[in-house]
């Protein structure tokens, strides 16, 4: 699959820059033709002469003593991909802020390939919001990230931020070179959570963020398809992608049956809401005029009404939040809706669900139930659109 291909290998100055002399000579292996570039801490960790050696012409290290005249964009035109193992901190912030200050950060800027970033810092840099901010602001503009491992750090101490194995690290290289696997599919997906109002100031509402549809929108997007993304939220949406914006169940059923028969997969990410109140009052109510009595009635069903009509050679997928018996739940939840998949979770559960950026979910298809364990909502995105592959695979 990588016979041919150009990889710019970056390496930052992590200590864990010793691990990409073994992703550089596994690249070569499988034949790809790897470029190594290190920038300036780097060379503190290794050394330049090891990649001159392992890579498939010899390293660069500046923009001022390279034989090319512009190396930034002679390499970043000719890439097939750009891979940063280890992305320290400091790269991961320059590249989002757009900042060019060394030879790797320039290629950043410079290339139109795929990029790949395999962050690997101390545990409290990992976890610090500025860097967590830069990475969904790289991954909404379609940068591809390899979440660091949790294990024994430099130090001694033991948390998240190691860097990613080489053979993980390859197989992100492997799937995002690739031909787009869901190229010439036209995807909709929905994401956050519905308002329904009660007054002009108050509304019924629930926890949804929007991340884990955002994720799928994002990543149907990069694997090759044609995406539209109705949501609630004003979060950052990938290019290429069409974005609907609504706020109530109402119109979150316009948005998606109006045109889900031109699609080819929905995937309702979103929580809509079950009930909406009858009548919201026109005017704000006052708590001097005592304790209103809401009257609530049901919302439509998208998903049931999905299912209802979905067309020869379609595929429905939904989402199921529950608390217990998320299993059962998903499969009844299956039965009714006729969906072809449900993606269940369990919204108690440490660090998944609502408003995290890591989630763990069961995907449930009439034949097989399938858990996908704790990791950041676009590898359950990757997950969730695998199986939907699989299940159109086996029409």
């Amino acid at each position: 699959m990588l016979e041919g291909r150009r990889i710019v290998l970056g390496v930052s100055g992590g200590i864990a820059a010793y691990k990409a002399v073994e992703v550089c000579r596994r690249l070569v292996d499988e034949g790809a033709h790897v470029i190594p570039v290190l920038s300036e801490g780097a060379l503190r960790f290794v050394g330049r002469t090891t990649f001159d050696a392992l890579g498939s012409e010899k390293a660069h290290t500046s923009l001022w003593d390279d034989e090319h005249p512009i190396p930034h964009t002679h390499l970043g035109q000719t890439a097939d991909l750009v891979l940063v193992a280890p992305a320290t901190a400091r790269v991961i912030g320059t590249y989002a802020a757009g900042i060019s200050d060394d030879l790797l950060t320039n290629i950043l800027l410079a290339t139109r390939a795929p990029v790949i970033l395999c962050p690997a810092m101390h545990t409290e840099m990992w976890e610090h919001p500025a860097v967590q901010d830069n990475l969904r602001t790289l991954q909404a503009r379609g940068v591809h990230v390899v979440a660091p491992e949790s294990g024994r750090l430099a130090g001694g101490d033991v948390g998240a931020g190691r860097l990613a194995e080489p053979a993980a690290i390859l197989a992100t290289v492997e799937r995002v070179l690739a031909e787009p696997d869901l190229a010439g599919l036209r995807v909709l997906v929905t994401a956050g959570g519905t308002r329904e109002p009660i007054d002009p100031v108050r509304f019924l509402s629930n926890r949804s963020s929007g991340k884990q549809g955002h994720a799928l929108a994002g990543v149907a997007a990069q694997r090759g398809a044609k995406v539209t993304l109705v949501t609630t939220t004003d979060r950052p949406v990938g290019p290429g992608i069409e974005i609907v914006r609504v706020q109530t169940a109402a119109e979150m059923e316009h948005a998606v049956l109006s045109r889900s028969d031109a699609c080819d997969v929905v995937v309702m990410a979103a929580a809509v809401a079950d009930f909406r109140p009858v009548g919201a009052a026109g005017r704000k109510i006052k708590k001097d005029a005592g304790v209103p009595e809401i009257v609530l009635e049901p919302t439509t069903d998208i998903l049931a009404a999905l299912g209802s009509r979905k067309h020869p050679g379609q595929t429905v997928v939904g989402f199921a939040a529950e608390t217990d018996d998320v299993v059962a739940n998903a499969r009844g939840k299956l039965d009714r809706k006729g969906a072809d998949l449900i993606v269940a979770n369990d919204v108690s559960a440490p660090d998944a669900g609502f408003e995290h950026d890591t989630n763990a979910v069961v995907i449930v298809s009439p034949s097989a139930t399938i858990p996908v364990a704790l990791r950041d909502k676009r590898a359950i995105a990757h997950a969730v659109l695998d199986a939907v592959i699989e299940t159109r695979r086996a029409v």
